[in-house]
């Protein structure tokens, strides 16, 4: 009988980890997913619940877990500013604790194990586009450091993992991704654009709308995050993934609105603290050591974003 390689991957019924639970059962793996619900969604898995391939543990990542697997995806943490508000302590514990316990697992079973980092490490860059030698510019006290400095801890101690242990780790630093299964009411600013377009309702616009950010398609980085768990020579590697390609804020919502066919005004408020000015990634390693680059367009992936969020208000 042939033996299938078996993934877990925690928070695997959020935004990413679903599609990623998806890709990975079309491949031929068999999926665990780890999830409590606090930010994901059943629905997500709804079609890979019917798989006899994928299994479900519904449990916090905080907890230890102790089952066989050959590869860890640790995606578990809430990633949005409206989460970093409502649950500060749970953001900081599934990076940190959350981050032990996969460690610990990946030590007893041999397994390799993915961080799935963030791009916010670099905080406010001074610098741009953002390289993984770049220290970053964090508050460690401000609004957003329940993220910022979760995943920062996280990535030490998967490196004193590595170092102590000889523990099998490459740490991906994920840049804005979109896509179908984001949630209407995460705060992110594709969602929001898009939900409040179809309503015509105002589009709300921070600062002046002239921060920058850099958008990567879901599919992509699912192709990236693949690629970086099973390409050999990225063990120890940290890898930036995103879309190089920079729009300001303002154009974002501009193109939103015209897709949509919308009659949104736009609304502008004060910058929220510490929100990032620039958002770049350098992806010349991922494209040196993976062979991979985005393909996605943001005008086509828009299109489907937007048709996603159609079809949920028509309640399909």
């Amino acid at each position: 009988m042939e033996y299938r390689k078996r993934v877990l991957v925690t928070g695997g019924a959020g935004f990413i980890g679903s599609h990623l639970c998806d890709f990975l059962l079309a491949a031929g793996y068999e999926v665990v997913c780890l999830d409590n619900f606090v930010t994901g969604s059943r629905r997500n898995i709804e079609e890979a619940l019917g798989n006899s391939r994928f299994s479900l543990i519904e449990a916090d990542v905080e907890k230890p877990v102790d089952i066989s697997v050959d590869y860890i995806f640790h995606l578990a943490s809430p990633a949005s500013p409206v989460d970093y508000k409502r649950i500060p302590i749970r953001t900081m514990l599934s990076n940190s604790i959350g981050t032990y316990n996969c460690l610990e697992l990946a030590k007893k079973t041999g397994a390799r194990l993915l961080m799935g980092s963030t791009s916010e490490v670099y905080g406010d860059p001074q610098v741009s586009p953002q390289k993984e030698d770049y220290f970053g510019f964090v508050n460690p006290v401000g609004p957003r450091s329940c993220y910022d400095e979760g995943k920062r801890f996280a990535e030490a101690l998967c490196k004193a993992y590595e170092k102590e242990h000889e523990t099998e780790v490459v740490i991906v630093r994920i840049f804005n991704t979109y896509g179908r299964r984001m949630r209407r009411d995460d705060g992110r600013v594709i969602p929001n654009f898009v939900c409040q377009a179809l309503e015509n309702k105002p589009i709300t616009i921070y600062g002046e709308g002239l921060q920058t950010r850099s958008f990567c398609h879901v599919a992509d980085m699912i192709r990236g995050l693949e690629a970086a768990m099973l390409t050999t020579h990225t063990q120890g590697e940290i890898i930036n993934l995103g879309n190089p390609r920079e729009i300001r804020i303002i154009d974002l919502a501009n193109i939103i609105k015209e897709k949509c066919s919308s009659k949104s005004p736009f609304v502008f408020s004060e910058l929220p603290t510490d929100d990032p000015l620039q958002r770049r990634p350098d992806i010349e390693k991922a494209m040196r050591l993976l062979g991979w680059s985005p393909k996605v367009e943001i005008e086509e992936g828009l299109d489907d974003v937007i048709e996603w969020f159609r079809q949920r208000r028509n309640g399909r």
